[in-house]
């Protein structure tokens, strides 16, 4: 009986852990003439699309559908005061790229087409700018850029200045186009801190027609770009003649008169939580506190004063009344996931949060020459101390509190009206009315490591593990597919498709339907970009850009 079980062991094990694995099939490679130090993939729908790759001294721009070239440019020939350049901006919504040159304060940018390489227009009269300087207004075709000295609009083909105003310091963050006007938030750029002296919160009124600041006024926290996505860290919406600001918390103004109606917010900054990884230039921690949650006219609401002061607060949304504050959550560094659900607001108490880093440093080669390495890294860690808690929406009271994610989460959702969260080492389905456990399934036979984090897809759990994926039935929890691979990050996901990647830049498409996978071994330093469908990656290596097909 001892052998029969253990070759049926063998053999549910064969079943689950899917053996010969392919590599994912090549599309086209494309050699070119000049080094890949610069990157882009067009992230937008369409099968005429154009991406871009570049060296410190010329560039090509290639069809994403069959890699042919659209055109490549020494870049002084595309503009002649260029002669090199050390940063490159994309803005695909308007076809145009930014290229800079530095020069100690005496900067040239130049404004190319990207589908014809034509230079739009050149300038030298902006400087220190990076990719957080600029944003550009897709619904009045113009760009808005921030300097130390002033904010100027310009129209975006031809770079003549509409209007310049020193009343608004730092960068223009999210905004709200209302007619001719928009309502914006400042931020500070990453690393650009000591050009903006002078710089105060402030979310303004402008109209867009001649630069005239409507009203402004200040807000509470910090607004951010991620680093490497560019996503605003915060969302601003106009509502029923009212202002939306939900960053830490919730801040609310007049669309009119800019006046405070009222704030639910406070000051939070994630240093320390996690720590860049090394050459980092640039590195953020995000998702480490939940965003505030609506519930009819109820809001929910993150209180993260300081370490030894942190609770949830529910507040009347249209009024601003506070209804209640509920007991104080102790000593949590982060409270990535809030969720409203059946009369209890549930708490995730550390766990998973996300780190973006743009790397770049100087590459020694075999031969003796130097490459300039780039790279963008979006990681995610976990953060303790641990826990999951659940309040009474009615009044705040604590409804229940487990002890047993005291060692570790990842993540956590509410679907199918159950609360799944993983502690590593098992999947976890729990009755968020009561905390009692539905089920615990242990995860060592998948054999993919502890879990990093998990996925609700169709009527499964995801669990991404440090080797591999795996698949859980949310029914009932047990295993129905595993493969195992290589340490690996979440790289970026579509749908079905989950794409994973080494430190070393290999990479691996999951199938999530069947955990199938196909992989690709890229050259150490490899940037590697998912099409917006998921159906295939552009990998830039080197001299060379290769589509590969993830299905």
């Amino acid at each position: 009986m001892r052998t029969s079980r253990s070759l049926a062991a063998i053999l549910i094990a064969s079943t689950l852990q899917l053996s010969a694995q392919e590599e994912m099939s090549q599309v086209w490679n494309t050699r070119l003439e000049h080094k890949i130090e610069h990157t882009g993939t067009d992230p937008n729908p369409g099968d005429d699309n154009i991406s871009y790759a570049a060296s410190d001294k010329e560039m090509t721009v290639f069809r994403n559908k069959d890699g042919g070239t659209v055109w490549t440019k020494a870049f002084k020939d595309l503009a002649p005061r260029l002669r090199k350049i050390d940063e490159l901006i994309p803005f695909w919504e308007s076809n145009t790229v930014f290229l800079f040159e530095k020069k100690g304060g005496k900067d040239v940018i130049a404004c190319i087409d990207l589908p014809t390489g034509n230079a739009l227009w050149t300038t030298e009269k902006y400087s220190n700018l990076t990719d957080e300087n600029v944003i550009y207004l897709k619904e009045k075709d113009m760009f808005a850029i921030s300097t130390e000295d002033a904010l100027t609009m310009i129209k975006a083909r031809t770079g003549e200045e509409m209007w310049s105003t020193n009343a608004f310091t730092g960068a223009v963050g999210k905004y709200i186009i209302d007619g001719d006007d928009m309502v914006c938030v400042n931020f500070v750029p990453g690393g650009l801190a000591h050009l903006f002296k002078g710089f105060k919160n402030e979310i303004a009124r402008i109209d867009l027609t001649n630069g005239k600041i409507k009203w402004e006024n200040t807000y509470v926290g910090r607004a951010e770009r991620k680093v490497v996505t560019g996503e605003f860290i915060y969302d601003l919406k106009l509502e029923e003649g009212k202002v939306l600001l939900m960053l830490n918390g919730i801040q609310v103004y007049d669309a009119k008169t800019g006046a405070t109606q009222w704030s639910a917010a406070y000051d939070f900054t994630p240093e320390g939580i996690a720590g860049a990884p090394a050459n980092a230039k640039k590195f953020g921690v995000y998702g480490a506190i939940a965003k505030p949650v609506v519930d009819g006219n109820d809001l929910y609401v993150l209180d993260m004063q300081n370490k030894k002061k942190q609770y949830v607060k529910k507040y009347d949304r249209l009024t601003g009344k506070l209804l209640w504050t509920s007991p104080e959550i102790a000593d949590a560094k982060a409270i990535p996931g809030m969720w409203v659900a059946d009369g209890k607001v549930i708490l995730q108490v550390g766990g998973l949060v996300e780190t973006q880093a743009y790397i770049r440093y100087m590459r020694r080669e075999s031969d003796g020459s130097s490459t300039l390495v780039e790279e963008w890294r979006i990681q995610y860690r976990n953060i303790k101390p641990c826990g999951v808690q659940a309040f009474n929406v009615s009044d705040g009271a604590l409804a229940w509190d487990s002890e047993r994610f005291k060692k570790g989460i990842t993540n956590a959702f509410i679907e199918d009206g159950r609360f799944y969260i993983c502690s590593g080492k098992a999947l976890y389905c729990i009755d968020h009315r009561t905390g009692a456990d539905i089920y615990e399934v242990p995860l060592g036979d998948d054999g993919v490591g502890n879990a990093n984090a998990i996925l609700p897809y169709t009527d499964n759990v995801v669990i991404v593990g440090e080797k591999g994926v795996s698949i859980h039935r949310r029914a009932d929890g047990s295993l129905s597919k595993s493969n195992k691979w290589k340490v690996a990050d979440i790289e970026s996901r579509h749908d079905r498709v989950l794409l994973m990647k080494t430190e070393r830049s290999d990479i691996a498409a999951f199938d999530l339907n069947n955990c199938a996978f196909r992989e690709f071994n890229a050259r150490n330093g490899a940037v590697s970009t998912l099409s917006y469908d998921g159906a295939f990656v552009y990998v830039y290596e080197k001299k060379e850009v290769t589509k590969l097909r993830t299905n």
